[in-house]
């Protein structure tokens, strides 16, 4: 039981970024954006949250410096998009490139560590909250333990995206403006003849994206490991990609995808030198591949299954 509530307990702290980014991409491509970005607009993030958490020696700090990092990113890429019909494509690798080469320089630059940023003290980083009465029920079977041992003792960030999840399928499925972006990510021109401003709704999915991926950015370095580090973000916007198509741009769906992801990431953790029975050790290489492996497989079955929004990648040009 303690391991597994264990192995559960990392699932869902691995999984936090990941679900952000998801549902990041989720609110650009839903309005026909293509955002392959994600891991750029995170890595960004990551660095901004963790220099301005380290001079500020507020995470609350950190984290605004983040989302706005990520949202400036996102209004590039929506300019480059939306503004000028550009490649939707090459505007998102553009901006995971220039991310990849633009925060090691700006922390070699200004901190002299190797392009990492210091490491963050007790006040400059998020900890987790033990919820109430969690000690007192920590010792009831089954139940308490749920409770004192999985759903307590997480940052805030984990409790925000719990909350936010539901807040993203009402907007997406309940509200004027998901209408709205689902409208436009299927039929734009007849969105327009409807009245509805097709750049302005996809402006405001890149931008909402942009918060949802500061957010996942300052998860890393703020609370994860307490300070930006080269590359930190490690494919994990690719994977929430991946996790998106496997949820066939839905936002439950891809959630579960990203909880998927990361129980095989959190069990690839504790596998690594452990003795298996007849087979023994498995090579550390074959354990860490794991997730990436998972995700393969998962695209190859479902993405040729999975229907993309029709105006996915397809610049819209106003008709005369």
């Amino acid at each position: 039981m303690e391991q597994w509530l264990s192995l559960l307990d990392s699932t869902i702290r691995v999984a936090t970024p990941l679900v952000l980014a998801a549902l990041a991409g989720m609110f650009s491509e839903r309005s026909g954006v293509v955002d392959i970005g994600l891991e750029g607009k995170m890595l960004v993030a990551a660095f901004a949250s963790g220099a301005a958490a380290f001079v500020t020696h507020s995470p609350w700090l950190g984290l605004l410096a983040g989302v706005m990092a990520a949202v400036s990113m996102a209004m590039v890429h929506a300019f480059v998009s939306v503004t000028y019909n550009g490649n939707q494509l090459i505007s998102g690798m553009a901006i995971n490139t220039i991310a990849s080469g633009i925060t090691p320089v700006l922390g070699l630059a200004w901190f002299q560590q190797g392009g990492n940023t210091p490491q963050l003290d007790d006040d400059s980083r998020f900890h987790d909250i033990t919820l109430p009465f969690a000690d007192a029920l920590s010792n009831v079977p089954v139940l308490g333990q749920l409770y004192s041992k999985l759903l307590s003792g997480h940052s805030i960030l984990v409790y925000l995206t719990i909350l936010i999840i539901p807040l993203v399928s009402w907007v997406v499925y309940r509200s004027r403006f998901g209408l709205r972006l689902r409208a436009v990510g299927e039929n734009p021109h007849a969105a327009d003849t409807a009245g509805v401003s097709v750049t302005r709704v996809r402006y405001i999915a890149l931008f909402w994206g942009g918060v949802l991926c500061g957010m996942a950015g300052t998860f890393l370095s703020v609370y994860q490991t307490g300070s930006f580090i080269k590359e930190m973000t490690a494919g994990k916007g690719f994977l929430a990609l991946a996790a998106l198509i496997f949820g066939k741009w839905r936002p439950l769906p891809a959630v579960l995808g990203c909880l998927l992801f990361a129980f095989a990431d959190a069990l690839q953790i504790r596998l690594e030198g452990v003795d298996l029975p007849i087979v023994g050790q498995i090579p550390s290489q074959a354990i860490q591949v794991i997730p990436y492996v998972l995700t393969v497989l998962l695209l190859a079955g479902f993405v040729g299954r999975a229907v993309a929004p029709k105006a996915i990648g397809v610049p819209f040009v106003k008709s005369r």
